[in-house]
């Protein structure tokens, strides 16, 4: 009988250092934390409401009591920051309530801020949830009118930071909306709140879900004359570097998912801080696959939330971020 002869030495052997867990944990190259996540929260009129958004299992509409009590639950288990968006009783065609000292985002800001000081409050700035046709902003015929709407993206930044904001975040796409608010918010004293810029943001599908919980879908046409093709790479550094040039402290990469070249380019070009969005669609499909039975929803999410830190982002905005703070404290 022929006997095998043994293996060779091999100097380099990789499984080493995957043997245990402790050993895995002892050589990883990039950590999710708590300090890493931001939570979303919807706001709407009333008091004590909570509406479950269908398309988003676990995501609720809130109206400002209840989402007090949400922002306090996320700072217990540790994240530091939410992003609000507003949906308000009454919408027009400038989306006024985003202007009003007392909106709803203002008030949703103020009473925050008054429970839970030290959490970080992002006013997103953006017309579409205000508006009654849908769009980010003004309208001139039947396209959105650039400047016109640069004006009141400034008039409304000053009222977020007046109700004690800490970061306005700008989404629309609009050419300048960074110069716009910076600017607006310096004249009027609010120089050291910061601007986070949606600076690459793709016309995407994966943005239904968060349609129906911001009741925000156009009501004509689409955003894709504003927003960017899914299918451009380089334009997106040119918009990241635009905004940068006009005074964002953060950017962000918007989806996430299905952009982590986006996120990684991005990262490899600019040093200010790099927010990458789990968004809704990403949310939905994660859940529903989980509801199914066909995935393992809490390892898929921690895996889905690492990719981002591997890409390049530094924080990440998701709809996960109670749930992945409660897995990474256990």
């Amino acid at each position: 009988m022929e006997l095998l002869s043994p293996p060779p030495a091999l100097i380099t052997r990789p499984r080493r250092l995957r043997r245990t867990e402790t050993l895995r944990r002892l050589v990883r190259e990039n950590r999710l934390q708590t300090d890493d996540l931001i939570y979303p929260l919807f706001i709407i009129p009333g008091q004590g409401q909570c509406r479950p958004i269908a398309s988003m299992p676990g995501v609720e509409q809130r109206s400002i009591d209840q989402a007090v009590l949400l922002a306090q639950r996320a700072w217990e288990v540790g994240i530091g920051a939410v992003i609000l968006f507003g949906i308000p009783e009454q919408k027009d065609a400038t989306g006024s309530d985003a202007c009003r000292p007392d909106g709803l985002i203002q008030r949703a800001i103020i009473a925050i801020k008054r429970q839970l000081p030290q959490l970080v409050v992002i006013a997103d700035a953006c017309f579409c949830e205000y508006t009654s046709h849908g769009h980010c902003g003004v309208l001139q015929g039947q396209e959105v009118d650039n400047d016109a709407t640069l004006a009141l993206l400034g008039q409304s930044a000053v009222t977020y930071a007046a109700a004690g904001a800490d970061i306005v975040a700008p989404s629309g796409m609009m050419d300048g909306m960074v110069a716009a608010i910076r600017s607006a918010l310096d004249h009027q004293g609010h120089s050291q709140v910061a601007v986070l810029s949606y600076a690459a943001k793709y016309a995407s599908a994966f943005y239904g879900p968060f349609r129906d919980a911001a009741e925000s879908t156009p009501q004509f046409g689409d955003r894709r004359s504003y927003q960017m093709d899914y299918a451009n790479r380089r334009e997106a550094l040119r918009e990241v570097a635009l905004d940068i040039e006009q005074g964002a402290d953060m950017v962000m990469v918007k989806p996430g998912l299905a952009y982590l070249d986006i996120v990684r380019d991005v990262r490899d070009r600019c040093d200010v801080p790099l927010v990458a969005y789990n968004v809704s669609g990403e949310y939905a499909m994660l859940k529903a696959a989980a509801a199914q039975g066909w995935i393992d929803g809490p390892r898929v999410m921690m895996e889905t939330l690492t990719a981002f830190k591997r890409a390049g982002a530094d924080l990440i905005i998701t709809y996960h971020a109670i749930e992945a703070a409660e897995q990474l404290r256990s």
